[in-house]
């Protein structure tokens, strides 16, 4: 009988008043569809005046700067870089997540949020249904319901429904099949937005999916757990070139 659905991981702890910031979005923007909350333990923002000078390794969004992180600066020396605000896919994909929205207690409309922490009217959930194609673990699962949700209406992050997301690693499939997922999912996703992207787009996609190869495999140097990053970034190769003989089907 409800007229929201809200999904929650069970590793998620709630703000007294999330559901209420919540489903007070849907009051303030009554055309939309979905709304995530905003998790709060993931990234460490600091607000900043007009006149801040940013630093190398960090990344600024409204009034806010946070540290960007190493496969974003490799990107951006080779022209790589996103080129679309956080929640929304550039047209060769590897965009900002919406861990790239700050905590300003505003509301930010994007075409995707992770799907933990997120909500939807039940008239959108009569419409179209989670693919099949992600059953089991279903890495990007979110992502693929919220791009086709977004074509048909509006999506919001309010940062000011709040919760923490503390992530349990036995809920993942081993460290191999995760690399392939990565890539054959995220290939997937992609195409949900741009089923016919240009060469350009095309190469640049590829040229990512090698660059974040090669740091998990550096990774192997510079973590302590040497055999998480070398069976994951094998599964990205394995991921990679299964999509020269077999490329997923694209399901509703």
């Amino acid at each position: 009988t409800s007229e929201i659905i809200c999904f929650l991981d069970d590793d998620t702890v709630l703000e007294p008043d999330y559901f209420k910031n919540l489903i007070s979005t849907y009051e303030t923007f009554p055309k939309a569809l979905g709304v995530s909350g905003y998790i709060t333990n993931e990234s460490d923002w600091k607000k900043v005046s007009d006149n801040y000078t940013l630093k190398k390794d960090e990344f600024y969004y409204d009034g806010w700067v946070r540290i960007e992180g190493s496969r974003f600066k490799l990107r951006r020396k080779f022209g790589l870089a996103p080129d679309r605000p956080p929640g929304f896919m550039p047209s060769f994909s590897n965009g900002y997540s919406t861990a790239f929205l700050p905590p300003s207690g505003k509301t930010y409309n994007v075409e995707f949020f992770m799907g933990g922490v997120s909500s939807f009217k039940k008239e959108l959930l009569n419409k179209i249904k989670f693919s099949e194609y992600f059953e089991g673990y279903g890495l990007y699962e979110d992502m693929d319901f919220c791009l086709r949700a977004s074509k048909i209406g509006q999506l919001y992050v309010n940062t000011a429904a709040r919760l923490e997301h503390h992530h349990d690693p036995d809920g993942r499939p081993n460290q191999f099949e995760y690399g392939k997922m990565v890539v054959r999912n995220g290939w997937y996703v992609w195409r949900v937005k741009y089923p016919l992207p240009s060469l350009s787009e095309i190469f640049k996609w590829n040229i990512i999916v090698f660059m974040l190869t090669l740091i998990r495999f550096s990774n192997v140097i510079t973590s302590s757990q040497k055999m998480a990053p070398l069976t994951e970034a094998l599964g990205r190769i394995a991921g990679w070139l299964s999509l020269l003989f077999k490329k997923p089907k694209l399901r509703n």
